[in-house]
């Protein structure tokens, strides 16, 4: 049956009943609706798929200056191990001295603010928080330096355009400290990797302080994306396409494959977007002179 109404314009009126009548939330109740999905959104990207760190120190100039940020992919290196030259944020071993002095809040406000603040990236930085370049992977013979002061990998030197203040080759070399260029052969256990910092006049890195297990990268660095000058992705550069992998019998097993340049960057963006906009940083400390 249709009811004629006005006009000869025809409406069903099971139709008409069957549609209800929506309540408009007020915004006292969505408000706080919406600031606890946000709340859980910014958790679960920062948990499990990016991260974003803020850059405090000169330990990673001029690839990366004090005051950047950069966002951390969490998820790559749960399908395969670190390459040589990958820029990688990771948590550093007994050996690595701590780089923050400041004592945590002994009351249960100042805690429970830690702890707030870790869950969506915006607390202090970490004690042991680094972020560095990969040089040496399992198996890798690293040393420093041949006739033209370059570090070797494999026996291959590197020509490392990244580096623009390097050490002094007149200090003689001391396992203890990062001043000097060079340094002993080191053969990387497995396991682990080999990290220094583009700044090598600064960074206090493998050279004294000992290789990194691959158990403790949080993730790879890919891109600067604050502030909007210093937006560039972190790519590979092409001196370690010609690093011959280690020993086979060193590491057991073939050196991984280099991944595509870039590779998950399309992906990535749209959550890089949304990071920013809820302020989620977090501090990494990229090392500092002794």
């Amino acid at each position: 049956m249709v009811q004629t109404l006005d006009e000869g314009s025809a409406v069903d009126p099971w139709r008409r009943r069957a549609r209800p009548n929506r309540r408009q939330m007020p915004l006292w109740q969505e408000l706080p609706l919406l600031l606890v999905v946000a709340f859980c959104l910014a958790v679960l990207i920062r948990t499990f798929l990016l991260q974003a760190f803020f850059i405090p120190s000169g330990s990673m100039e001029d690839t990366l200056l004090v005051g950047d940020r950069v966002l951390v992919n969490k998820v790559v290196y749960d399908v395969r191990d670190p390459v040589r030259g990958e820029v990688v944020v990771f948590r550093g071993t007994d050996r690595w001295a701590p780089q923050v002095d400041d004592a945590p809040d002994p009351n249960f406000v100042g805690k429970l603010g830690r702890t707030v603040g870790d869950l969506v990236g915006v607390s202090r930085p970490g004690e042991k928080d680094f972020i560095k370049r990969v040089i040496g992977l399992p198996g890798d013979r690293v040393k420093c330096c041949d006739a033209q002061g370059r570090v070797l990998v494999n026996g291959t030197p590197l020509d490392e355009p990244y580096v623009i203040r390097d050490s002094p080759l007149d200090l003689p070399p001391n396992p203890r400290e990062c001043r000097s260029r060079r340094f002993e052969e080191v053969v990387v256990p497995p396991g682990q990797i080999f990290v220094m910092g583009d700044h090598r006049l600064v960074s206090q890195d493998a050279r004294c302080q000992g290789p990194v297990p691959i158990d403790n990268v949080v993730g790879r660095a890919f891109t600067v994306v604050w502030p909007s000058s210093r937006w560039n992705t972190l790519s590979v550069p092409e001196t370690f396409d010609d690093v011959k992998g280690p020993p086979a019998a060193t590491t057991g097993a073939p050196p991984p494959l280099r991944p595509t340049p870039g590779g998950g960057l399309v992906l990535m963006l749209p959550l890089a977007a949304a990071l920013l906009r809820s302020r989620e940083f977090r501090t990494v400390t990229s090392g500092r002179a002794t």
